[in-house]
């Protein structure tokens, strides 16, 4: 059973866990039936009917796959649902097949000695916005016609574009009309589109509303269940438009394809058409390849009958001199006269609700905060809710976007700039999370952190690995994301697993493929580590369960040494747990430590330390043998 004991998770011995876990897993982001890979178009806008039974895998593989984890060390899921998965069929109407069957996957995990907290996952909104997770009424709701939401540029849509589908274009859809509309409705839209109401309630309420009280079905089927810590609040929750101060310049940095103004998509949505810049990434950086003609056939993103939100609430008109006049340009920057922050005005509101609802369904469960990626986390007072844990996520940004490793090479979100040297790269990833550690240190009073995604493409290099079965640029990769990590000794879960991952589509998802796992890896099924990617960087040692305070954690995967350093807590009894992965030490290793003995269980891959009172600060290195 895992608590929270202020920077640290803990045992119910008191030792200090770093937790090494998985998301579970990449295709839960879309149904079984219809298959919604999002390279298929077939019964895609009839999103009323469909059934994510079966994600993150049939129940009759489950015990294949969590056995699978368990030997690669991991102790810790990122359990995937979506709020579409549960509430699909219309508003109030839960799907109670789902509802059991994903109790079942969770119980299973219990059986075989894993943990889990819930991600209520989703990206730029919907599937019906280019990427997953609200249920395609939520947009019907707002006044949006799904089937036009493409042509008009307000998202950029696998299923309707088609194939090839340019790397990480899905990424832009956060501020498309389509998604930013609905986030700024659903965090903001009592102060920012007051006037519209769904049968009399006003969308924030009725969206708020339904979307806790799904995740909510979900909590009160798993309160009790030991090995389940708590609940995400939202994946990467997005600010849509709020704090817009300029609604005519194009979104940055990321220009990727063509990228309207917020007004432009305003306009494009009210059946416009425009010719716009068309955008393309390099190693320099984004760069202006053409220009291109947008929603040529002048449709509408809103239904018959109803016209833009942010028209009718004065942001914009459409009668200026060059096809439209900017009213109220502070409209998502300035509220009652006050400047508006996101994440202290509109994320902590939302969390706070969360964190009562979910904690009341499921007394004592942790919830796990995180904002969109380059926000920090929310001001945490000592009277608000108590069991809380930091849960960014962190990638290395240019190997992810460009699916090429540059070993010289990486970007520096803090500055942000691009930083040169091998050493210099790996000392600025363990910089940049440390400063995930600092944030919850200033802002939610020492909460322990947990990186909640982290991860890399494995399809780099136009998937030259899957031709000749050579992953050492994947493992470069790899290595270089946990050894920052283990710098900074934070508990991760990597993303992602996907069972159902393939060489030709990786996780059935926008073409992202960064799943640990795939079949088309798999030569021998009954060897569990068969069908495993870049093995060799990811099964490491480390340190599971602690006997006091973790201080130094390094492993040189070349090399094959591991040093690891803590100072004992006098109330701890139980001994220092290490994972030992025979992967890493095939002929065993050498074991060194300050003082205190050591067991070594090879079928377990279990080291036991167990140190002496005779000195504070404890060590332990292993060599390859």
């Amino acid at each position: 059973m895992i608590s929270i004991d202020g920077p640290w998770f803990q045992d119910e011995h008191g030792r200090r866990l770093i937790l090494r876990g998985v998301n579970l897993g990449g295709s839960s982001k879309v149904p079984t039936r219809p298959d919604g890979a999002t390279y298929r178009a077939e019964g895609f806008f009839d999103h009323r009917d469909v059934s994510f039974v079966g994600r993150p895998f049939p129940l009759d593989e489950a015990d294949e796959h969590l056995r699978r984890l368990k030997r690669w060390g991991f102790t810790i899921l990122r359990l995937l649902t979506t709020w579409e998965a549960i509430e699909h069929a219309g508003p109030g109407q839960y799907d109670l097949e789902y509802l059991d069957y994903l109790t079942a996957v969770v119980r299973k995990a219990g059986e075989h000695g894993l943990s889990l907290f819930i991600d209520p996952h989703q990206d730029v909104w919907s599937r019906f916005t280019g990427g997953d997770g609200a249920p395609g009424w939520t947009l019907e709701a707002a006044g949006f016609e799904i089937r036009n939401l493409h042509a008009t540029g307000a998202a950029f849509l696998h299923q309707v574009h088609g194939d090839p589908l340019p790397r990480m274009i899905w990424s832009t859809n956060g501020q498309k009309l389509g998604a930013a509309t609905m986030f700024t409705l659903f965090f903001g839209g009592s102060h920012f589109a007051p006037n519209l109401k769904v049968d009399g309630e006003p969308i924030q309420e009725y969206l708020q509303r339904h979307y806790i009280t799904a995740i909510e079905q979900i909590a009160l089927r798993l309160k009790g269940l030991p090995h389940v810590v708590g609940y995400d609040t939202l994946n990467e929750p997005s600010s849509g438009y709020i704090g817009k101060r300029d609604l005519t310049a194009p979104p940055g940095p990321l220009r990727y394809g063509v990228v309207p103004s917020p007004l432009e998509s305003m306009r494009l949505g009210e059946g416009e058409t425009l010719t716009l810049d068309r955008w393309k990434p390099s190693l320099i950086g984004m760069r202006r390849v053409g220009r291109e003609v947008v929603n040529p056939d002048g449709l509408r993103a809103w239904v018959d009958g109803a016209a833009c939100i942010w028209r009718e609430h004065g942001v914009w008109d459409p009668a200026g001199a060059d096809g439209a006049r900017l009213l109220r340009p502070d409209h998502f920057s300035n509220f009652g006269g006050q400047a508006v922050d996101f994440i202290r005005d509109y994320y902590k509101p939302f969390a706070l609700r969360f964190a009562e609802r979910m904690q009341s369904a499921h007394p004592g469960a942790a919830i796990f905060l995180e904002t969109s990626p380059g926000h920090g986390p929310p001001h945490w007072k000592p009277d608000d809710p108590a069991n809380i844990v930091w849960a960014p996520h962190w990638y290395d940004g240019l190997t992810l976007f460009l699916k090429r490793l540059v070993p010289f090479l990486g970007i520096d979100f803090v500055e942000p700039r691009f930083t040169m040297g091998r050493g210099n790269v790996r000392r600025s990833f363990a910089r940049q999370l440390d400063l995930y550690r600092q944030a919850a240190e200033q802002h939610l009073r020492s909460a322990p952190v947990i990186i909640g995604e982290i991860g890399i493409p494995f399809d780099m290099d136009e998937k030259r690995a899957y031709r000749t079965g050579d992953f050492r640029r994947q493992e470069l990769a790899l290595d270089r994301s946990m050894e920052a990590l283990e710098a900074n000794q934070l508990s991760a879960t990597l993303w992602n697993y996907t069972p159902d991952n393939s060489n030709a589509r990786g996780d059935q998802w926008n073409d992202e493929d960064l799943s640990i796992f795939s079949r088309d890896q798999q030569a021998d099924p009954e060897d569990l580590d068969s069908g495993g990617r870049a093995l060799d960087a990811l099964l490491r040692p480390y340190p599971m369960a602690v006997a006091g305070d973790p201080l130094r954690m390094q492993y040189d995967r070349c090399k094959g040494v591991f040093e690891f350093e803590f100072r004992h807590d006098t109330q701890v009894m139980e001994p220092t747990i290490v994972y030992l992965p025979q992967r890493a030490f095939p002929h065993g290793c050498r074991v060194t430590v300050s003082d205190g003995e050591v067991t070594i269980d090879n079928t377990k891959q279990r080291l036991t330390y167990r140190h002496t009172a005779s000195r504070r600060v404890h060590s332990l290195r292993l060599d390859r043998v």
